[in-house]
């Protein structure tokens, strides 16, 4: 960070001279504002800003939060001043050619053709609710699949789009089940199969390589939930410092639409997601009219495939700046996601050799799912909640951690030695996805260890 208040100087004089460069103007009175009067409110805010948890921090070990990177914030906040909007080219000529640019970049990542479609979206929630939609507009009257253990949002967004969801049960590592997915194809009712790579609560990658296959013979289409895991899709390219199965990651260039979410892995602040369609044909779908509605440049204009409208240009610049910084690639953004899938494993190797915390499933990311030994599940979601709790209100030594709640047969399926007293149970869950999580993982597994021993 120490470079960070150079370059937003060096952003607010470089907008500064851009703005001289018009005819000179005299600001109105409405604009001033007292200056004791911004103190003592700026000073509330950023006491009131201490009442969060130490995101930044590599002992924040909890849900998917982390600050962006300085090279985002001065792209971001540089491009504020001036507050383009990328819902066409007249509200941000220049921002709306970094969105193509950036979107191209990801749209290569994940092997889709030149002659892909997208753009950004102020997050996953919304990137999958345009690719529903573009599945309803596309299999009318027929319904969505997605696994038990997908996001919620997807369930939502079909009652919002007025489709019927189908929740596909999972295997034992948490991926959908395609022999059960297959059952559901042959009955006909189903038009859109959401497989997710990288499950939210346990990073789980379905099987995006084998269910090609049921899309040739069921004619359906095939949507990828990569919101949380897609950056992953670096470490199973050639050259990856830390390579994984590439089977699901390469298989998503023959599906029909894919969501990440940039503001995740990708560095930056929120919202900033994406969706991506690989037929551009689409965009038929999101034709639209209205008297105030007019295009200076004959090119498609961002807004004419989008359902949101006004986006901010400042999240497309944001993500440029850093893919000419850190681009997408195994050794730039890709060592990012090395570092926190090493602290994974190293952190899942600890658990499975301690005598007070249990290993739940083996990490396939940078999600790590684990609970106090136990020998029932009501003592395991007690013990649980204990550690969470002491964790991150102790003021000396904290920890900061998060729960997921699984079911009695889901725990039981992995480890039969609890006994299932309760239908389920709380057990510890902690994202790695800052690098500096890999030279902290010691520190972690120790300071959890203790608190599950009682100490």
């Amino acid at each position: 960070m120490s470079d960070l208040s150079a370059w937003l100087r060096a952003g607010v004089e470089a907008v500064e001279s851009w703005q001289r460069g018009f005819a000179s103007w005299s600001g109105h009175p409405a604009q001033r504002v007292d200056p004791e009067r911004f103190r003592a409110a700026f000073a509330e805010l950023t006491e009131r800003l201490t009442n969060n948890y130490p995101y930044f921090h590599p002992d924040y070990a909890g849900q998917m939060l982390k600050p962006p990177h300085p090279v985002a914030v001065a792209g971001y906040l540089t491009t504020m001043l001036v507050n383009p909007n990328n819902h066409a080219m007249d509200g941000g000529p220049a921002t709306a050619r970094m969105e193509r640019e950036a979107v191209a970049a990801l749209a290569a990542m994940f092997g889709f053709g030149e002659h892909h479609l997208g753009h950004l979206t102020g997050g996953g929630t919304v990137a999958n609710l345009e690719a529903l939609f573009v599945a309803r507009e596309s299999h009318p009257g027929r319904g969505v699949a997605f696994s038990t253990e997908s996001h919620y949002t997807h369930a939502r967004m079909c009652h919002v789009l007025g489709m019927s969801g189908h929740a596909v049960p999972v295997d034992a590592a948490g991926r959908m089940d395609l022999d059960a997915l297959e059952a559901l194809l042959a009955r006909g009712e189903v038009g859109t199969v959401v497989l997710t790579a990288g499950t939210t609560g346990l990073g789980a990658v379905d099987p995006v390589h084998e269910a090609l296959a049921l899309r040739e013979r069921y004619g359906v289409r095939l949507h990828v939930d990569a919101a949380y895991g897609g950056f992953f899709a670096l470490l199973a390219a050639e050259g990856s410092p830390e390579p994984i199965d590439p089977a699901p990651w390469r298989a998503i260039a023959s599906c029909d639409s894919v969501v990440i979410d940039p503001h995740k892995h990708g560095l930056q602040p929120y919202g900033c997601g994406a969706v991506l369609f690989a037929d551009p044909e689409v965009a038929r779908f999101y034709q639209h009219d209205s008297p105030y509605t007019y295009y200076t440049d004959a090119d498609l204009h961002l807004g004419e495939i989008s359902l949101e409208c006004s986006r901010a240009g400042a999240a497309a610049a944001a993500l440029w700046l850093t893919f000419q910084v850190i681009p997408p690639t195994p050794d730039g953004l890709g060592r990012f996601l090395a570092a926190g899938r090493r602290a994974a494993l190293n952190w899942a190797a600890r658990l499975e050799d301690s005598p007070h915390l249990a290993l739940y499933q083996r990490p396939e990311l940078d999600i790590v799912t684990y609970f106090p030994r136990r020998d029932t599940l009501s003592a395991l979601d007690a013990a649980s909640a204990r550690v969470f709790a002491e964790g991150m209100n102790d003021p000396e030594d904290p920890v900061f951690l998060s729960t997921i709640r699984v079911s009695a047969a889901e725990l039981g399926r992995r480890h039969p030695w609890v006994r299932p007293d309760a239908d389920g149970a709380r057990v510890l869950r902690s994202v790695l996805m800052k690098p500096e999580s890999q030279d902290r993982v010691d520190r972690l597994h120790g300071r959890v260890e203790r608190l599950a021993a009682g100490d």
